[in-house]
Parts: C-alpha cells; structure tokens; sequence
C-alpha cells in the first residue's frame, strides 16, 4: 500500500513545491491540509485547487475561525499571555490548532507521515514536532527546508523545471506569519535592529500618529470571556474582529520587540494585534476590579508561565492542562464592563464596573462616609513591621549586616 504524506499546506510557493517534491523523496502520494485561522488572502477553494493543480492526491481546507478564537485566543486572554510582557502568541496559538487537524487528516486519510515548511532556525518546528509527538506519536515527520536543506532558489528552480502552476517571481522583502490573532513580520531590512521599521509593512493598523477622532467602546464580559461590544452580543470571533478593526484603525497593537526564540538565538519581530492588545488590556482591568489581591498577584505567575509553554510550543502538556484548570476557576467573578478609549496606537481604559466588584467606595473614599477604621491602622502596621524590626535590632547588637 502507498505510503501517505499529510502536508500543512498554505497555498504558496515552499509548500506548493513541497508536493510534488515529498512525493519524488518518499514515493509517497501527498495530501495537503490548509486551515483557516483568520489569515485573509486568497480565497481557499484557490488554494485547495493549487495543491492538486500540483499534484496533491487529496486536498482539503479546514475552516477553523471560530475554533481558533474560542478554544485558543480566548484562553490567551484569559491568560492575559504575553510573551516577555509584550507579544500576545500570534503564530504560536495557531500550531497546536493547525496540529490537530493535520493528526485529524491523517487518520481521515490513512496517512503515515507528517510534513511542514518550517526551517531549523524557527520555533514553529517544535510547536509543530512537540504538538504531533503528544497527539499522534506514531506518524513520522518530514520537514524538507530543515531536513533537505530546501532553499527558496532551489524551490524555484523546482517549480520552474515542473512547470508548477505557481508564480515564481512575486518575493515580499519580509517573512509574514497573520491570522485572526495579529500579523508577525521579520526579515529583510529588519535583520538590522538598528533599522526603523517603515509605513509600508503594517496591513491590520493605521498609523497612529494620523489625526483622527477617538473611538470609545464598551467590553462586556462573563467569566473572563469577551460577550458583547458596546451592548451588542458578539461571539469570541466577532469580538477579536471587531477589535481588529476598530483598534486598528487607532493604530492600536504595533510592537516592535528584539524577542528570545525558543532556539536560544534572539530575533527581531514587528507585530501587529490590534485586537488581542485591545482584549488583553479590558480583561487585565476587569480582573483588577474583581480578583482578590493574593489570587491576582499568584494569577501574575501562572499567566507568565501560561505564555512561555504556549510559546515553548507545549500546549499539550500535563503543566499547561493543570494552569488551565487554574485560570478557568480564577476567571469565575471576572465579568463586568470595562470602557476604553482606542486613539493614537493605545488603549486606555476609562471606566469600569462589576456586580462582582472588590472596590468598596465606603472603604476608598477619604471625604465624609468613609467607613475605614483607621484606628485598626496603627496595631496593624507595628504588627507588620515587627519581623523587620528584630531582624534590624539583631543586626544592630552583632555588629551590622542589615541594609
């Protein structure tokens, strides 16, 4: 029986010349698997004609939009996850999704391998490699830029000998990775850190330094999840577009970030995400409002950590399962409104409000009706400050060592 390769497959020239290519190494017939993330671009039906216009024996598109919104950035803003405190896991969220529906294709078609276009150097190969090793460990894994030392001018001298129905000569001067999440941009005469980055490369904002009027809208949430915009009902998906387009019209979600790869080598990455800086940033408020302070700062901890697994490429993994059922229960009393004002590349948070609220007006204010009773303060603080105090006294009486 012929072997069968399930390819990832985006529609362009590397993975396009990876068909007929895979099936010259491995003798194997190919079947090619595109998921929609969000990413935009060409119409998928074209796509999925493409793989068999170049030799595919099946191909097939996965509509995934909401999938990958719910199941996937959904849990990254509950997570509040950004990567080294800035990059909200643009192209990480979308591997261990793209994974499961390649593991999916393969039992579907009785496939035996498992390839992608990622190179040595990225981390996509071990979201990619890591992701498959959990859910199916038996398929084996070919990926040819890594284990072929595939290069883009041998891809093109490929196609051009075979007559591959692609277009050869359209090179972008960047390396772009975009889905629903945000747009990831790297190479080129960004390779220079030096090198600022120019108007020309950003596709989901607007630049902020455009005049233009503010935009304030209103963020209803319920357990941590995003369910309405300005008292309009929105799904997970909704929401994120919405937010893409309204915060990225104020130039919200622009970063420009020397990041450190999973690979151990830092590299220079401009991000566009709009709506998951605008959703992390109304969900980080909600959560100052109603989770009490030793949850939150805990919370911190679990969040960054969330992050550095999604973005180490462990989704699957026993650690990521059990923070998970942390944050769901942590998430239990953040729903609420919270009002921003999207203008000149921020999003600044104005107002808040919650039935679930910890803020207690009574105990806040210093004008008449505070019900603080300050004279439960002076105990309280010679208390606190009692461990300091012997240690400075001790100290003091063997001769210093204290600060």
């Amino acid at each position: 029986m012929t072997e069968r390769v399930v390819l990832a497959y985006s529609g362009g020239l590397d993975t396009s010349v990876a068909i007929p290519y895979l099936s010259e190494q491995t003798g194997a017939e190919v079947i090619a698997v595109a998921v929609d993330v969000g990413q935009g671009g060409e119409d998928l039906d074209a796509i999925r004609q493409r793989a068999l216009d170049c030799g595919a024996a099946e191909s097939e598109v996965v509509d995934a939009r909401d999938e990958f919104a719910a199941d996937y950035c959904l849990p990254a803003i509950r997570a509040n996850a950004l990567y080294m405190d800035r990059y909200p896991l643009v192209s990480a969220l979308s591997r261990p999704l793209i994974v499961k529906h390649l593991v999916a294709a393969a039992r579907k078609h009785g496939g035996t391998i498992v390839s992608h276009g990622c190179t040595g150097k990225g981390n996509d190969q071990v979201r990619f490699e890591v992701g498959l090793n959990a859910l199916a460990p038996d398929l084996k894994i070919i990926a040819p830029a890594r284990d072929f030392a595939w290069t883009r001018d041998k891809a093109i001298a490929f196609a051009e000998e075979k007559g591959l129905p692609i277009d050869v000569s359209a090179k972008s001067p960047y390396s772009i990775d975009q889905n629903l999440w945000g747009r990831a941009v790297e190479t080129g005469f960004l390779e220079d850190i030096w090198n600022a980055p120019v108007e020309d490369l950003y596709s989901y904002t607007s630049d902020p330094t455009q005049e233009r009027d503010p935009d304030e809208v209103v963020l209803t949430f319920d357990g941590g999840v995003p369910v309405a915009i300005d008292g309009e009902t929105v799904t997970p998906y909704q929401a994120i577009l919405e937010l893409n387009r309204r915060a990225g019209a104020q130039g919200v979600g622009r970063l420009d970030m020397v990041e450190d790869r999973l690979v151990g080598i830092k590299s220079r990455e401009v991000y566009e995400a709009p709506g998951a800086i605008a959703l992390i940033t109304a969900h980080q408020e909600l959560e100052a409002v109603t989770v009490e302070r030793d949850l939150a700062r805990f919370k911190k901890g679990v969040d960054q950590r969330w992050g550095e697994l999604v973005y180490d490429g462990l989704w699957f993994s026993p650690l990521k399962a059990s923070l998970d059922a942390f944050i769901d229960d942590a998430q239990r009393h953040v729903s609420g409104e919270v009002r921003m004002v999207l203008h000149g590349g921020r999003a600044t948070v104005t107002g808040r409000r919650s039935e679930a609220s910890l803020y207690d007006f009574g105990m806040a204010t210093y004008d008449t009706g505070d019900t603080f009773d300050q004279s439960l303060a002076k105990g309280f603080v010679q208390l606190w400050g009692l461990p300091s105090r012997m240690a400075a006294a001790r100290d003091a009486r063997l001769g210093g060592g204290g600060q």
